[in-house]
């Protein structure tokens, strides 16, 4: 499957990693109406690409994003009330609806600028790396608005109450390094070995049971609002729900590798799967 858009770039591996870059490296990639609907489009068409194994989601040039492109998502938008409902239904599906639900892992490489809501699609990915040296904002109180959107939710939910309240209401930037001491991403390394780094997890789980993988970072993430009890009764459906819809069987081939044939060797691996035979 061929994509073309004005906004974004898709390139596809032959590994199953597939990068989605944000292509307004002038604007340091500031979200537009047109950029939303590129991303709402390919997010839509790469959640049944079978080539498509692991997103990356990234910036070209020397941002990841700077938020909302202000002229264009609101001032041009300001006396057009069908423009601005399109990009703000938009700019919410993509960053959050689809990137959330994703079926396949999600990567965010934060390679330079991420700022205000670039937040949002940055903690909507399951994973994060940084540059050391990139830099980090919820600038929006220098503007005289605030992080809206879902911008603050998603930030209490990822970030410390303290942290996120002092970076929402300063404005104050902090790096890479910063970022993963807080948590925001997992961990930063220096901009020179940000691509080799991203694309090593990315393969990592690439090679991984797609469904397991899957059902195990939906389960992850809904377990939090759950009580112990509904906790528990949730991850037990959802784990027979697994062993129905896994098409590859990898908790049987696990157990056979295991078990029988004594070449899997848990915690040192995966076991191998049909098509790395």
């Amino acid at each position: 499957m061929g994509y073309e858009y004005e906004t974004i770039k898709i390139q596809q591996e032959d590994d199953g990693v597939t990068w989605l870059i944000l292509n307004r490296p002038d604007k340091r990639n500031a979200m537009s109406p047109q950029l939303h609907a590129d991303c709402n489009d390919a997010l839509y068409n790469l959640a049944t690409d079978a080539k498509c194994r692991v997103l990356i989601v990234t910036g070209a040039g020397e941002a990841f994003c700077a938020g909302q492109d202000l002229r264009l998502f609101f001032r041009a938008t300001d006396n057009a009330p069908r423009e601005r409902f399109e990009a703000a239904e938009n700019s919410h599906h993509w960053r959050w609806m689809r990137l959330s639900k994703f079926p396949k892992p999600t990567i965010a490489m934060v390679n330079g600028f991420c700022f205000g809501g670039a937040f949002t699609q940055l903690i909507a990915c399951d994973l994060a790396v940084a540059a050391d040296d990139a830099v980090f904002g919820l600038s929006e109180v220098n503007w005289g608005i605030i992080p809206g959107g879902i911008v603050s939710w998603n930030v209490v939910n990822a970030m410390n109450s303290r942290d996120a309240m002092f970076y929402a209401i300063t404005g104050d930037p902090f790096d890479g390094k910063k970022a993963a001491q807080m948590g925001l991403v997992n961990y930063s390394v220096p901009k020179n070995e940000l691509t080799e780094e991203t694309l090593k997890l990315a393969r990592k789980l690439a090679a991984k049971n797609p469904a397991t993988v899957r059902y195990t970072k939906e389960g992850v993430r809904a377990v939090r609002g759950m009580s112990e009890a509904q906790a528990a009764d949730y991850l037990a459906a959802k784990s027979d729900a697994l062993r129905f819809r896994d098409s590859e069987k990898g908790r049987e081939e696990a157990m056979k590798q295991f078990l029988d044939e004594k070449k899997f060797r848990p915690g040192l691996g995966n076991y191998v799967r049909d098509d790395a035979k």
